[in-house]
């Protein structure tokens, strides 16, 4: 029998977290757009009532989420007109000041409620915070891996209401986060700081700790990427993993942050494109794969949320079968919404003669609209107003999102050497400071009261920032020729703490996980004795004798 079966099914068990996003007509920050939350119940019965209103032609819109286009409604306007897609992803070509981002949204809503049944659309975007954050302004928070490393999820909720509070201010009500791979492959191009670390069980608290509170402050969360996207060695943007592992290994590694995302209610799930023969030996990408959605998370793990593609413009998704049967087969694995198809027209053609056909039942395609129109009514968004732009600028530069970003920053400092107590600098000592972030450390510990400069020539210690040196010839080079002048080297890894491996006989050795410049001012504050770093290391590094949680402090 397989693990999964001994999990109860949640069946109709959508969207059970059951805590309001808010209440009454003004949202997160005070900038209106939400609307009251609704209960299951209420959320079926009007999803139904909307379904009902429906032409077939808004019902396949309903599975698309296209790329926005410019920076105006207008730019968008036929898409809708001719698509009526479900929603809407921005990137940064998009996106502008949170004023402009406010009416931009504000605007979509308004075009798409002029079309077709008028259902108001999804607003996504990519703001995983760290390296994967789309916004130019507003607060820039640490990676995963570092909310790894301080061990609470406390953290974790902090990072995922403020960015709540700003994404839904701007009328963007769904986020494609959290992670929720186990990186187990230090070579994985594609996930790395994006993960809250290698223990299933601490990324399972983590993510599902982020999910809550981004429902909480009223933004959908995905959960992403089932069946698992942490042990691959190829980037699924411009290739196909293929991840050769038993069902019992994954089970054990790749699992339990899913099965902890179904059994919290998770509003929705992502797929990932890769082949695992373990849950599926056709060779299709688990996004095209019935077996591996409808099989494994529907019917093993009694998932009935929304199931969302990755991105269907990725190589590992195209190299079977062109645009539009990649959108037909999603759908016919179990998928309900089609995410950034490369050509809109291919794919809703291909999906709408599926339905004509047959291919695609009708109650297929309510089964999927249904989920969707569930999710939109219980976050609020089929009756979502507009927010106001007047007012997103006020939630994007408070203190106190500022100030939970650098407190998460420094408690994820993790000291993994150091040799003869070069850490912290004595009072007077003299820092050169060099590589990656030279620039924000230096700024850093100099508002600290310790002198720097960027020659190692004299100085008493030197300071090289390292992001992804195990890499990087270039990288490694730098800290051997700052070792060789005699003054103690302490290494500020801003990537993976796998760089480690390749710098084995530096003195002191900090991880921050990130290169935001809140990681860069923990590292600072960490070298000049300011903070204690306390983080533990939520990944083993390989061929150093480092294990997961390991950690030194002052």
């Amino acid at each position: 029998m397989s693990a999964l079966r001994r999990l109860a099914p949640l069946g109709a068990g959508l969207l059970l977290l059951t805590t309001a996003c808010t209440s009454g007509g003004d949202g997160p920050g005070d900038g209106g757009g939400s609307a009251p939350p609704a209960t299951d119940a209420e959320a079926a019965e009007r999803a139904e009532s909307v379904l009902g209103e429906m032409s077939l032609d808004d019902q396949v819109g309903q599975l698309f989420v296209l790329n926005a286009a410019g920076t105006t409604p207008d730019e968008n306007a036929r898409a809708i007109a001719d698509h009526r897609p479900g929603g809407l992803i921005y990137f940064p070509e998009n996106l502008g000041s949170p004023a402009e981002i406010a009416e931009l949204s504000n605007g979509l809503q308004e075009t798409a409620a002029a079309e077709g049944a008028g259902v108001p659309l999804m607003i996504g975007v990519d703001q995983e915070q760290g390296m994967v954050a789309r916004l130019e302004e507003g607060t820039r928070f640490p990676d995963a891996m570092a909310v790894g490393a301080t061990r609470d999820t406390g953290q974790a909720e902090a990072l995922a209401s403020a960015t709540a509070a700003e994404l839904a201010a701007v009328g963007i009500n769904l986020d494609y986060a959290p992670v929720a791979d186990v990186n187990t492959n230090a070579d994985n191009p594609v996930i790395g700081i994006r993960s809250f670390g290698a223990d299933p069980g601490l990324v399972g608290q983590m993510a599902s700790a982020e999910a809550g509170a981004f429902a909480d402050g009223g933004v959908v969360p995905v959960v992403k990427h089932f069946p698992g996207h942490g042990d691959t060695g190829t980037d699924s943007h411009t290739g196909l993993p293929v991840i050769e592992k038993d069902r019992a290994d994954w089970e054990r590694d790749d699992l339990p942050p899913v099965a902890d995302a179904v059994e919290a209610g998770a509003d929705a799930i992502m797929t990932a494109h890769v082949v695992m023969p373990a849950l599926d030996d056709s060779g299709e990408p688990a996004t095209l794969s019935p077996k591996v959605i409808d099989g494994v998370l529907r019917d093993e793990l009694g998932y009935d949320g929304v199931v969302t593609t990755d991105a269907l413009n990725m190589e590992g998704v195209r190299q079977t079968h062109d645009d539009g049967e990649v959108a037909v087969r999603a759908v016919e694995a179990g998928a309900d919404q089609l995410l950034m198809p490369p050509d809109p027209q291919a794919a809703f053609s291909a999906v709408r003669s599926a339905v004509d056909e047959g291919r695609i039942s009708e109650d297929r395609l309510d089964e999927s609209v249904r989920r969707i129109l569930e999710l939109k009514a219980k976050r609020g968004i089929l009756d979502a107003g507009p927010v106001d732009a007047g007012k997103a600028a006020e939630v994007f530069s408070s203190d106190d999102t500022a100030q939970a970003a650098q407190d998460l920053a420094d408690a994820s400092v993790t000291m993994l050497r150091n040799e003869g107590g070069v850490l912290p600098v004595d009072e007077g000592a003299q820092v050169a400071v060099q590589g990656a972030g030279a620039e924000e450390i230096s700024a850093a510990l100099e508002d600290l009261g310790v002198r720097t400069t960027g020659s190692a020539s004299g100085a008493d210690l030197v300071v090289v920032g390292t992001n992804g040196a195990r890499g990087d010839a270039e990288q490694r080079r730098a800290v051997e020729k700052a070792a060789s002048g005699g003054a103690p080297v302490a290494v500020v890894a801003q990537g993976t703490p796998y760089d480690l491996q390749a710098l084995p006989d530096v003195d002191a050795y900090l991880a921050v996980y990130s290169s935001v410049p809140v990681s860069r001012t923990a590292a600072a504050r960490a070298i000049a004795g300011e903070v204690d770093p306390k983080g533990k290391l939520p990944v083993p590094i390989p061929e150093t004798g480092m294990e997961y949680g390991d950690g030194l402090s002052y």
